[in-house]
């Protein structure tokens, strides 16, 4: 585990399957104390704005990273990025976006819109796997970032 404050990151992304093996490679590496997981960006912004369930910032802290699809049912990863780099409150947290998406329409959306970093997931298990590693230890190891 890494020392210091306790890191948490923000995972949005619908698709399980892709999700679990997050959750298990960033845990697995010992990169994280807290990981939250929701499934559409509507739930995102809420826990970003601690609203509805959300309310309870001990229980849903503020994450010092947010893993963004941009394929996300009732708000799209665009429009989750856009609201939390026009927030703030929220633009100092670093968003990676994290995307099957190759197309360069996409990739110059997020950067338009002040996306932090842009990774294409790759298919196999184990370069998938790698890039989750060397992103935890990138974003929340190495990067320096400032209090609060």
């Amino acid at each position: 585990m890494i020392e210091g404050e306790p890191l948490c990151i923000l995972l949005v992304e619908d698709n399980p399957d892709h999700a679990e093996l997050a959750i298990r490679n960033l845990t697995d590496a010992g990169l994280v104390n807290c990981l939250f997981h929701v499934e559409d960006g509507e739930a995102a912004l809420d826990y970003l704005n601690n609203r509805g369930r959300y309310a309870d910032t001990s229980a849903y802290p503020r994450p010092h990273l947010v893993l963004l699809d941009l394929r996300l049912p009732k708000v799209d990863g665009i429009e989750v990025l856009k609201q939390v780099k026009s927030s703030e409150r929220l633009k100092a947290i670093p968003v990676v976006v994290l995307t099957t998406s190759a197309a360069e329409r996409d990739l110059a959306m997020a950067y338009s819109n002040y996306a932090n970093s842009y990774l294409t997931k790759p298919v196999d298990f184990d370069s998938f796997s790698n890039l989750l590693r060397d992103l935890g230890f990138y974003w929340l190891a190495w990067n320096k970032r400032p209090l609060g």
